[in-house]
Parts: C-alpha cells; sequence; structure tokens
C-alpha cells in the first residue's frame, strides 16, 4: 500500500492512502488521523489500511483526487531520525579527495549521525538557506520507517520491523561541515531539515525490487533540469537496512515512527569512481561526490554546490516507467528572516 500525509491546520496533517498510480486517494481518519497514529498500532491497524487501498484499485473505495503538491512528508515530524552511511564507495572518495585513509572498520562498522526529526520538509517546500557560501548540496537516499525495534535486535528482527519505505533529500551545507567536525561532536548547522517523498510505501507493494532489506531500482535525480544521477539504490550498497535499523537498535530501543537513511546512494565504474551520466555513468546523488572525482582527476573541484533558483528533483520509477513515490521537488532560496 501507498499512504500518504496531506497538510492541514495541524503539525501532522492528515493521513490518505494512495493508489498505485498515485492519482488518487482517500481518507482515513476514521482507522487512523496521522501516520504516527498508524504506527504506533499498526498490527491492527496496518490490515484496515490495506483494506483501503484495495478497494481504492478495485473502485470500491470513495476517492478524491491526489495531488503531490498537496502533501507534505509522510511523517512531517519523527521521534528520530539516524541517516547511516551505506554506500561506503561514497566515504572511500570523499576522504580520497582530502588524502585521509579510510579505517577498514568503515567496511563493517556502519557510520550512522542522528539528525534533526522536528521539522522535516514537505517534498515540494523550498530549502532555504541564508547564504550560498554555505555550499548548499542535496543528498539523495532511500530511508525506512520502522516499528519498535527492541535493543540488540537481531538483523532479521530488524528487517522485520520495516514497515514503509521512502526517498528523502538529505540537505547538506557542505561548508560548515568541515568546522563543524573539527570539533569532534558531529553534525547539527551542518544539516537543516530534510525532505521526504510525497508518498511512502510499505515493502510489499515494491515486488521483486525489494529484496534482502535493499530497493534494486536506480535513484533519478536531476539538476535544473538535467540529469544528475541514476545510482541504482541496490548496488553498491555495503549494509542493507536491516544491518542499518539494528546498528541503530545496538544499545537502545527504537520506538515506531523511528526512520532510518541509507545515505547518499553511490555506484562504482569497473571497481574505480563513477562517471557523470552524460558520459554514460550512473552520475551522483550529491554534487560533493562529484566535486571530489573532480579534484581527484585535476587537483580541484568545478562543480559549484547549488545557487538560490537552482532545482533538484528526486524520484524513482518502477520497471514501467512510473513514479512509485511521487517526486521531490525542491528549489533553493534565499531565507529572509520575517
Amino acid at each position: 500500500m501507498k499512504l500518504a500525509t496531506l497538510k492541514n491546520s495541524t503539525r501532522d496533517g492528515r493521513l490518505v492512502v494512495v493508489s498505485r498510480d498515485l492519482t488518487r486517494c482517500s481518507e482515513v481518519g476514521h482507522i487512523a488521523r496521522t501516520l504516527q497514529n498508524a504506527l504506533d498500532d499498526w498490527e491492527h491497524v496496518a490490515p484496515r489500511l490495506e483494506r483501503v487501498a484495495e478497494g481504492l484499485e478495485t473502485g470500491a473505495q470513495p476517492t478524491a483526487r491526489f495531488h503531490e503538491h498537496d502533501a507534505t512528508s509522510p511523517l512531517p515530524r519523527a521521534y528520530a531520525w539516524a541517516d547511516g552511511s551505506a554506500y561506503v564507495n561514497h566515504v572511500e572518495l570523499v576522504r580520497k579527495a582530502r588524502n585521509a585513509e579510510m579505517p577498514e572498520s568503515f567496511w563493517t562498522d556502519p557510520l550512522m549521525y542522528q539528525g534533526g526529526s522536528d521539522s522535516f520538509l514537505g517534498p515540494r517546500d523550498p530549502i532555504l538557506a541564508a547564504d550560498e557560501s554555505w555550499g548548499i548540496d542535496m543528498e539523495a537516499e532511500i530511508a525506512v520507517v520502522v516499528g519498535d525495534v527492541p535493543m540488540g535486535a537481531s538483523v532479521e528482527e530488524a528487517r522485520a520491523a520495516i514497515k514503509l519505505v521512502m526517498l528523502v533529500n538529505d540537505v547538506s551545507l557542505r561548508g560548515l561541515i568541515p568546522s563543524e567536525l573539527a570539533k569532534g561532536f558531529g553534525f547539527f548547522q551542518s544539516k537543516p531539515s530534510s525532505a521526504f517523498s510525497p508518498v511512502a510505501v510499505s515493502p510489499d507493494e515494491l515486488g521483486d525490487a525489494w529484496k534482502d532489506g535493499k530497493l534494486h531500482l536506480p535513484l533519478l535525480v536531476s539538476l535544473n533540469g538535467k540529469a544528475f544521477g541514476r545510482a541504482n539504490a541496490g548496488v553498491d550498497m555495503t549494509f542493507d537496512f536491516g544491518q542499518l535499523v539494528a546498528h541503530a537498535a545496538k544499545t537502545r530501543p527504537l520506538v515506531a515512527g523511528t526512520i532510518i537513511g541509507s545515505g547518499t546512494v553511490s555506484n562504482k565504474l569497473d571497481g574505480g569512481p563513477g562517471k557523470p551520466v552524460s558520459e554514460g555513468g550512473a552520475g551522483y546523488s550529491c554534487i560533493a561526490e562529484l566535486r571530489t572525482i573532480e579534484t581527484i582527476a585535476t587537483g580541484a573541484p568545478k562543480t559549484p554546490f547549488m545557487k538560490f533558483g537552482d532545482i533538484v528533483r528526486i524520484e524513482m520509477k518502477d520497471k514501467t516507467g512510473h513514479s512509485i513515490f511521487g517526486a521531490i521537488e525542491q528549489t533553493v532560496k534565499k531565507y529572509e528572516k520575517e
């Protein structure tokens, strides 16, 4: 099934079930007012939502037109948002560009940070920044929403706890990262609000594209209307989502509604760095990776980070070419204090 949250006068919006083709939706306030309400009682609520989803496809369910622009992130705020770095190729490249050795442990022990989860952006909301010098970058990723996960859960238990899958733009301010990490205390100012896809999808809805805790489809990224990335999310993923969720739950339980991100999707090419889409490669899911490859090749980056007015679009399509989650499409705008 596919679920979305429509904007209304409340912080958490109202939950709807969306048709497979993303054209229609049904109100489900009598079942669960919000997605968090549904996740809190998933065992009982999910079967009822699935029956609504079936009715949408057969015509037995009252419907309204679904417009992606009316949607906020499926969870407009969450109890926790933890982002991993499952594509170690991305980490290796970034470190190589600054002549830093990558510890061998990175291949066996996932990197993960806990980001701000109190205010996510809607999929069509602008990316606001006060200064272009902050190095505004997109990071196209996959994310999962889990039910309750006990502390010390096994990888198998963690995979079973995955209830929904989404896309995410984990916005990064590259110009602020070096000085912030130099303090030795992690990200904060350099990681503003993230945006998620209009629709969250249950793993069974993804068919054979969802296998072994990975989503085996290209993640399509465009910048100002030009193809920027099409890396396959199931390729070169060192840690699957079961491993990432289990890692997050090693020393604490995870509550229903916790979101776990994959980190920037990144593919190698013939064992080495990827190539731009324009050169027949899979491209990139963030500008920083392209700049890293430019630095390795020529000694300096040439591609700028995003400027005010730039538009980034992130989407994933099924094997027939239909959008699965809807699109994240955001314009970078200058923040003006009111």
